[in-house]
């Protein structure tokens, strides 16, 4: 069982589980969101009292604390009983590309040493990478009303032409960190 669990599973298996919880939320009447539990924690604090973006019904959001939850636990388990002792299956063309730009085992964990170690943080590069790249992700969620996951799973299907805005944004954002600022920042 563990086997098989621990294996990665392949598309025509996440992908209808994703659509199919995709449509119980919108027959629940319910908009999926990760970067939405935030507001929601900070208003059981009780930050409507100093601004009226978290003063709403957060009652009305628990489950998504409760789903939230279940992804923070569910990710401990994987990581702790569930990895794979293989290393990651890449493509001989990315191993090259990742070497040159300084990673130096690409595909022995989803986590390069060299990017998120406590030592890198203390670096130009990991500084700029974990801490400035994280209050990037952070602004753009609240400016774009929503994080990836929030305009990519559930606003897409959703049809909202603000997460189609959005997703646009993502990926040209993703294409530039990749192709012109990561190579650059490696390089630090």
């Amino acid at each position: 069982m563990l086997e098989f669990l621990s294996q990665p599973w392949p598309w025509f298996v996440a992908g209808p589980l994703i659509a199919l919880t995709m449509f119980l939320l919108l027959f629940f009447g319910k908009n999926f969101g990760v970067s939405s539990t935030l507001r929601t924690t900070c208003a059981i604090g009780g930050a409507g009292k100093v601004s009226d973006f978290f003063d709403f019904d957060w009652k009305s959001q628990v489950w998504n604390l409760v789903f939230v939850g279940g992804m923070i636990v569910g990710g401990f388990i994987a990581a702790t009983w569930l990895q794979q002792p293989d290393p990651i299956p890449l493509a001989q063309n990315t191993v090259q590309k990742l070497q040159e730009l300084g990673i130096a085992n690409p595909g022995d964990g989803y986590l390069p040493r060299e990017l998120f170690s406590w030592e890198s943080l203390f670096t130009l590069r990991g500084f700029i990478l974990l801490v400035v790249g994280g209050f990037l992700v952070g602004f753009g969620t609240r400016y774009a009303g929503g994080c990836t996951s929030g305009h990519a799973i559930s606003g897409l299907s959703d049809l909202q032409l603000p997460s189609l805005i959005a997703v646009i944004g993502f990926f040209t954002g993703g294409l530039l960190m990749t192709y012109l600022f990561l190579p650059f920042i490696l390089q630090l």
